[in-house]
């Protein structure tokens, strides 16, 4: 890949997630250079590695998306992506088209994808919510908007159970008339 276009940067600031957890990897796709920036800066801010690329083409090519089997290795250099956060409007390949390649895979159809835009339309967001988009977000992006992702990558892993509910076995449970009856306390004073 080009390095001037693609970037991988992981924030250097400790987290509050144990240092034994790896960082949270976004692949980020926008065209716009502008956009590309704050979009980086945002997600360093809230403690993500980035790759950042500017097309759909270079998306497919980190995701490892290739005809030929082999090149699967050479293309993404081995770099596994947690979620995906893509802008809507790009030329060639949209963040739509980018949703349906990455849901028609099957060892990638479980991976978040998080669709862009500065425009609001409901039959786009609906589209992209119904193709399985995780969320629709619009620009501009705020820092809440990418804490928001964590959750979305932290929700496709299993759930830990924290308690179960359990009945009491009936034959522990006295028998009212067997019950033993307490003695009531009349005219107790407190001092």
């Amino acid at each position: 890949m080009n390095e001037a276009t693609t970037t991988t940067t992981t924030s250097s600031s400790s987290s509050s997630s144990s240092s034994s957890e790896a960082p949270i990897h976004v692949l980020a796709i926008d065209d716009s250079p502008v956009d590309r920036r704050v979009v980086e800066k945002l997600l360093k801010a809230a403690m993500f590695k980035v790759t950042m690329v500017e097309s759909g083409k270079k998306a497919i090519e980190a995701l490892g998306l290739n005809e030929e089997e082999d090149e699967v290795e050479t293309l993404n250099n081995g770099l596994k992506f947690d979620i995906i956060l893509t802008d809507y409007c790009m030329p060639e390949m949209n963040g739509y088209d980018i949703l349906k390649v990455v849901k028609e895979h099957s060892h990638l159809k479980s991976m978040p994808v998080v669709i862009m835009s500065s425009e609001h339309d409901p039959q786009r967001i609906s589209r992209c919510l119904d193709t399985g988009a995780q969320d629709f977000i619009r620009k501009p992006l705020q820092l809440r908007d990418m804490a928001n992702l964590r959750s979305y990558v932290n929700s496709k892993l299993p759930i830990a159970k924290t308690g179960t509910k359990r009945k009491a076995q009936l034959d522990l449970i006295p028998d009212s008339k067997e019950a033993e009856r307490r003695p009531h306390i009349t005219s107790v004073t407190v001092a």
